[in-house]
């Protein structure tokens, strides 16, 4: 794992999302984007090969591994991490353009790239998506059809891993019920957004104008 710091204050915030294959983080990302204005992913570049229904530049930005490691090599990344044989990067400068611009970001990202990210960003705020039971999570990975019993098996033993990190996260969420688990999500954004140090940057005006006004009878 390797890492390019972010600068100081920024005016957004960035959501670490993380879970295992087939718990349904992308599914709830992306109802959560539907639902809140405000907030964009993070597309990250990935060495894999493109999936049957998957676009350049909205799931992955797919490059090849000498593009890859140009970007490496030019410290175009935020941080980059092997996972399964592929390499996957985010973009540092994408992501600070898009916070000092007022955007929350979300950033799907497994629980390597979180513990770094958590180092380098002081007040990112991570969560966890869990599955309602390890039967159900196998059902889901089965349910797909893209891979044999092998790779099945490798991905359930990477699952039961990524889980062992949720301790790690600022918040849980059981993806049971998925309107609920929805609505979980975006309450997360939501009420960060309300914090007193995130209003009263916003409405700096209209809390001075509260109280200098004078007040007559």
């Amino acid at each position: 794992m390797h890492n390019n710091h972010l600068p100081g204050k920024n005016k957004a915030t960035l959501y670490v999302v993380s879970a295992a294959s087939g718990a349904g983080k992308t599914s709830l990302v992306n109802a959560v984007l539907k639902q809140l204005s405000g907030i964009e992913l993070s597309v990250s570049h990935t060495t894999r090969a493109r999936r049957d229904g998957e676009k350049d530049g909205v799931n992955y930005h797919f490059v090849t591994i000498a593009e890859f490691n140009a970007m490496v090599a030019a410290k175009d990344f935020f941080e980059y991490a092997e996972v399964f044989g592929n390499m996957y990067g985010t973009s540092r400068q994408h992501i600070q353009r898009q916070l000092d611009q007022g955007n929350d970001v979300i950033l799907e990202i497994d629980w390597q790239g979180a513990r770094q990210i958590r180092q380098l960003v002081d007040n990112c705020k991570t969560v966890h998506i869990l599955p309602p039971s390890i039967n159900i999570l196998r059902q889901r990975l089965m349910a797909r059809g893209q891979d044999d019993e092998t790779v099945i098996a490798q991905r359930m033993q990477a699952a039961v891993n990524e889980i062992s990190h949720y301790a790690e996260y600022d918040y849980l969420i059981i993806n049971d019920d998925f309107a609920q688990a929805r609505d979980e999500l975006a309450a997360i954004i939501v009420s960060n957004r309300l914090l007193r140090v995130r209003q009263q940057q916003k409405y700096a005006d209209l809390l001075s104008e509260l109280l200098t006004t004078n007040i007559t009878t």
